[in-house]
């Protein structure tokens, strides 16, 4: 049992194994046997990775280790088994056949009895002996199909039904009525009436057949988790006064410094220390190429290690590295209940009591019909048999989880089921501008002074001021400053004023960097404040602003003291290209019918210059310019409302509401990204874009926001898929084996090949290639 960390609305989350679940009715008698439990608020169970996610709250007067044991207690009364919820971390089993064995022995216990009906084909009659027949078929009654009495039995007692039940007493009711009429077949001399020894013993077999397919399915589901646990080393070489050690990564502390040869995984989050290397990351970020690491390089632990030794400096472990929060975020969203689940949910609460309900329907309905009791407890056993709700249960998660495996291992983690289930109808995607669709490291290409002003000055106290900002902007002045031999000036008081600029005090004056906008909330504008005032009547600065604006250039402004006070001394003009690619990622969204925005703070000329370039029209309303950090939720909000086209176009009809998703950097988009109906953080797996989106695209790359959407569709479209089937098999088959169009054995068959075949649809989506 695994402890997570608070949850954001206080309680507590604990993970743990459930094992003996075999079908959704199972699934909803534990998550109602959990929430009884005081102190549990909430419990999630999977039944595709037999484990339930549940939130509590410790009650006063007890503790954590004793409501622990209270759900464990819960778990077996209500006859299941709890374990360790870990159960990913160990290697897959490397034998295809594992847990073969009962159905080994039940098919060849059951092959003999199965004989006489391949006979009856070419009229020949291989009827064995009752005896024989007793003697094969009670072994696997009642030794194979042990688990399904004990699971059955826990169910019944608790008021409940599953698929155990079901097939305990469908399968009790055939090999009952053998023995009835085996036994009194000497009351017939020279009559012995047909025994069903094979329906019970086939259908025991074929379950088991069919949970050991189900079973291996499962394993393949969970492959990327498995991978992800996989990339961490068992040893690492330590730096240490007496050379290198070799100690097992547990005992790994941040700062230490770890040798890493070539070929070697990199143990964990760190920086180059000696040496430079090339990096593969592709298991982390999808990326195929490896990427150069030299002194001061960013290393995560999990990639490989190229041809260069290299010694670096630990700076994460355990659970705080890269790796650790992937593999937690990829299995939150694995032990996530969709929505659409919670449907099946509710059906499958009255599924097997309605079953019950139907097979006694069927056995009383025969006999008023005149069948005789053997025909009509026969069909009653095959609407039992058939109706197991194994694939209702199965259905979803086994979707989900190889949906969210296989984007894992392209670089797309998806922390929120229901972002993947919506990202499938998104019809509007809005992208921030800078680090988004662009490069996101601006260079200073032009420093425009005002008459009477120093460069030396200027350039000296704007790189003070802007030395401890993060902003691309402002480590872009200071490295101008810095390519030029000059050296900041000390500042005190830097305040950042959030969607305008920087202001700070160097020796003893106040100097303020910002926007344009700034300036003229200061007092000291720069542009005409009128829209009818020509640029000339604000002087040469406000000619060379417009001219840099429709140059496609972002343009801040520097306001120093002068003896006639605060005024305009500088304009920054900063350059930014698009990222290799962002063209054609959004030539690609266009085409599948997505329609596209731009979100920018710059000003209208530099956002509406680098979205041609780009291939966004900012006549159809593509671009939405000047927009402060704190109002692009507001314009999410807008194109949810389908406003902003209509107010671009003129039109006068009502707006249709739109899906849409936002993508940004997770950091200053935040607001925006919860905003939408899907928010996409575009990073490197930092604590803050992992966390601001239901989304997080691992690397910068905008073509994963089209892979992402794909992604989303398939896996839906498997879940409707799988469900669908899932209940064509009941609605078709209750039917058919009600009216007796259907035998017990085929409906054992059924029953087991539907769970089988979801599985297997789930697995498609491991094919999957952006």
């Amino acid at each position: 049992m695994n402890t997570t960390q608070p949850t954001p609305e206080g309680a507590q989350s604990l993970d743990l194994g459930i094992g003996g679940m075999t079908c959704a009715s199972c699934v909803g008698r534990v998550e109602r046997a959990l929430r009884k439990v005081p102190g549990v608020q909430d419990a999630t169970v999977n039944l595709a990775t037999e484990s339930a996610r549940i939130a509590y709250t410790v009650p006063d007067g007890t503790d954590a280790a004793a409501l622990q044991a209270l759900v464990r207690r819960a778990v077996r009364n209500a006859g299941y088994e709890p374990r360790a919820a870990d159960a990913t971390d160990a290697p897959e089993d490397a034998s295809p056949w594992a847990g073969f064995l009962p159905v080994a022995v039940g098919l060849a216990l059951s092959a003999p009895l199965v004989l006489p009906m391949v006979g009856d084909l070419f009229g020949q009659h291989w009827m064995l002996p009752a005896w024989v027949q007793f003697l094969l078929a009670t072994p696997v009654q009642f030794i194979l199909g042990a688990r399904f009495y004990k699971a059955g039995w826990a169910a019944a007692k608790a008021l409940s039904g599953n698929m155990d039940l079901l097939v305990a007493v469908g399968t009790s009711a055939g090999w009952g009525l053998s023995m009835w009429l085996w036994l009194t077949a000497p009351d017939h001399p020279g009559h012995m009436p047909h025994l069903y020894f094979e329906a019970s013993a086939v259908v025991v077999t074929l379950v088991l057949l069919g949970k050991w397919l189900e079973a291996r399915a499962k394993r393949q589901t969970t492959a990327a988790i498995r991978a992800l646990h996989a990339l961490r080393p068992d040893v690492v070489h330590l730096l240490s006064k007496t050379g290198e050690v070799d100690v097992p990564v547990a005992e790994v502390m941040v700062g230490d410094r770890l040798v890493v040869r070539p070929g070697e995984r990199i143990p964990a989050d760190g920086v180059v220390t000696e040496g430079q290397t090339q990096v593969d990351e592709s298991m982390l970020t999808g990326e195929p190429l490896p990427v150069a690491r030299e002194l001061g390089g960013r290393l995560t632990g999990g990639s490989i290690n190229g041809d260069g030794r290299i010694v670096m400096q630990v700076q994460a472990v355990g659970s705080e590295t890269v790796l650790a929060q992937i593999i937690r975020l990829v299995e939150d969203a694995q032990a996530a209940k969709a929505p659409l689940q919670r449907l099946v949910d509710k059906v499958s609460a009255v599924f097997v009591p309605v079953v019950l309900g139907l097979a006694l329907i069927t056995l009383l309905g025969w006999l008023w019909a005149g069948a005789g009791t053997e025909a009509a407890l026969i069909h009653a056993v095959a609407v039992l048999v058939i109706a197991c709700p194994c694939a209702l249960g199965l259905a979803t998660p086994a979707a989900i989880m190889a949906g969210t495996g296989v984007a894992a291992q392209h670089g797309i983690l998806i922390k929120d089921v229901q972002a993947l289930e919506v990202a499938h109808r998104v019809d509007t995607v809005a992208f921030d501008k800078t680090g988004t669709l662009t490069v996101g490291q601006p260079r200073l290409v032009a420093l425009e002074l005002a008459a009477g002003a120093d460069e030396a000055a200027v350039l000296a106290a704007v790189a003070g001021v802007q030395s401890g900002s993060e902003h691309p902007l402002a480590r872009a002045v200071v490295a101008a400053a810095a390519q030029r031999g000059m050296a900041p000036e000390a500042a005190d008081g830097v305040r950042a004023v959030p969607g305008r600029g920087t202001e700070g005090v160097v020796q003893g004056q106040t100097w303020h960097i910002g926007s344009l906008r700034w300036m003229q909330e200061l007092g000291v504008p720069v542009l005409p404040a009128a829209a009818g005032e020509g640029a000339a009547a604000a002087g040469p600065l406000a000619q060379r602003a417009l001219a840099l604006q429709q140059e496609g250039f972002t343009v801040s402004a520097v306001a120093g003291p002068t003896p006639q006070g605060l005024r305009v001394l500088a304009l920054l003009a900063f350059g930014d290209e698009p990222k290799p690619g962002a063209r054609e990622a959004l030539a690609a969204l266009k085409a599948r019918g997505i329609r596209t925005v731009m979100i920018s703070g710059d000003n209208r000329g530099a956002a509406e210059a680098m979205a041609r370039r780009l291939g966004l029209d900012p006549a159809a309303g593509e671009v939405m310019a000047e927009v402060l950090p704190g109002d692009k939720a507001a314009q999410i909000q807008l194109l949810q409302r389908g406003n902003a086209a209509k107010v671009k176009s003129g039109a006068d009809s009502a707006p249709q509401s739109c899906i849409v998703a936002m993508v940004g950097d997770g950091v200053n988009d935040a607001p925006a990204l919860a905003a939408a109906d899907v928010g996409m953080a575009m990073g490197n797996g930092t604590d803050v874009a992992m966390h601001a989106a239901g989304i997080t695209l691992m690397r910068g790359d905008p073509m994963l926001v089209a892979a992402a959407l794909d992604i989303s569709h398939r896996t839906v479209s498997k879940i409707r898929q799988n469900l669908f089937w899932a209940f064509a098999y009941n609605v078709a088959g209750i039917p058919l084996a009600a009216l007796g169009y259907l035998s017990p054995v085929v409906a054992g068959a059924a029953m087991a090949l539907s769970s089988v075949s979801v599985m297997a649809n789930a697995l498609l989506l491991k094919r999957w290639r952006m």
